[in-house]
């Protein structure tokens, strides 16, 4: 039986084989011809995109986008290139040194490898990622408005004269050196009683205004392009990205609203105490919020958020030393050496230079100084004027002039 099973085997194994030699060896005229596609004119058509429906708009800034940038030349396939950095010059230093920088922390097999949680980048918010110059910090037009130029608002004496300061030192941008504290408790005072819904729907009345020195933008707009590339490219090699800013964290937090990627919950600011609107004199350690309560501003600063304020605040609200830093000034600086000094990993700060007379209203002659400066203090500088292609955006131009004395001509408040 064994043996005839066996035969019967042998058998099949040939009948298989000579079927298969057959087929490798037969004319590729009488190969069974392959099934033809259905001719383009049948194929399903996509819908028209005038039938793709919409999303629905935003209320965050009316009417306010990120300028464009101009595509790169279509390929031969007809896509675009994207470009992470399409904002910046194709020689930026300092761009090159956050790149190498990246790739070698991110990287599992580098001994400068750092784990995701801990990989934090902290942004100052004027002057490094968003404008600074039209032709002055933004919380201190509103601030100056809403005093000289509001007519629901009266202001007293101590507040008026605080605005006029503010007016006159504006164009120059050069101002006491107390003005920062005094600005923010005048702030405090100038819009306390708001509920924090009221101040922030203030606040998009001016993001939609025309930006104050420049031509087809308005301040909801005037962020630093190449800087929001970085960003963007940090948050994509997991990087989580903080705003410490000096100016008032609900400002902060409706200016970058549906504008730039940063989580509501990763804004430190200048802090003005909230309490309930049912509370009346009430300490809040003893009143409990009721249902119909509202959080309203009150006329007490908390917090200027300013030089080791912001490494306080850092500690307090991240608990995380940060491993890069991003400034434009001294009051950045302590937050930098913050972060570069006695770090467990690798990390770095780069300061931004307002060198950029033609595009902006910055100052090309304290360029060197300012990067002498800053180098010795081991942080890696950016120039606006030298590594930026677009600070902007393309179709937004200076105009060299200011509305700024005649917009804040006063009231009779």
């Amino acid at each position: 039986m064994k043996t005839r099973i066996a035969l019967i085997l042998a058998i099949m194994m040939l009948v298989l084989c000579a079927a298969g030699c057959k087929a490798k060896t037969a004319p590729a005229a009488e190969a069974t011809p392959a099934p033809t596609e259905a001719p383009a004119t049948e194929a399903p058509t996509e819908v028209p995109a005038t039938e793709t429906p919409t999303e629905a708009p935003t209320e965050e800034h009316p009417d306010t986008e990120l300028p464009e940038i101009p595509a790169e030349d279509p390929l031969p396939d007809g896509e675009v290139e994207e470009e992470v950095f399409a904002s910046w010059n194709d020689v930026a230093p300092a761009l090159d040194l956050l790149i190498e920088y990246v790739e070698t922390v991110t990287d599992e097999s580098s001994p400068d490898f750092i784990p995701v949680e801990n990989r934090i980048a902290v942004f100052d918010m004027d002057g490094t990622i968003y404008g600074e110059l039209f032709p002055t910090y933004l919380e201190y037009y509103m601030l100056a408005w809403r005093i000289l130029a509001d007519p629901t608002f009266t202001a007293d004496e101590e507040l008026k004269a605080v605005a006029e300061e503010i007016r006159a030192g504006g164009p120059t941008h050069t101002y006491a050196s107390d003005m920062a504290l005094r600005h923010a408790n005048a702030a405090a005072k100038a819009y306390a009683g708001m509920t924090v819904t009221e101040f922030q729907n203030y606040v998009t009345q001016f993001l939609v205004r025309d930006a104050d020195g420049f031509e087809g933008m308005t301040y909801g707009q005037a962020f630093y392009r190449p800087i929001v590339e970085v960003i963007d490219y940090l948050e994509e090699n997991s990087f989580t990205v903080y705003v410490v800013s000096g100016s008032d964290r609900y400002i902060c937090r409706e200016l970058f609203e549906g504008m730039v990627d940063v989580p509501s919950d990763h804004f430190i600011g200048m802090d003005v105490a909230l309490e309930a609107s049912g509370q009346g004199d009430k300490d809040s350690l003893d009143y409990t919020f009721q249902p119909e309560d509202e959080l309203v501003r009150t006329d007490r600063l908390q917090v200027k958020n300013l030089k080791t304020n912001k490494v306080t605040a850092i500690v307090r609200e991240i608990g995380k030393q940060p491993v890069l830093s991003f400034g434009n000034s001294s009051g950045d600086s302590a937050m930098h050496l913050y972060t570069i000094s006695n770090n467990p990993y690798k990390s770095l700060a780069f300061m931004l230079i307002a060198d950029d007379d033609v595009r902006d209203y910055g100052h090309p002659e304290k360029g060197e100084e300012l990067r002498a400066k800053w180098e010795a203090l081991g942080f890696n500088v950016i120039s606006m004027r030298d590594d930026f292609k677009t600070i902007y955006g393309e179709n937004v131009r200076k105009t060299g002039t200011f509305r700024w004395t005649e917009e804040l001509g006063g009231n009779a408040n």
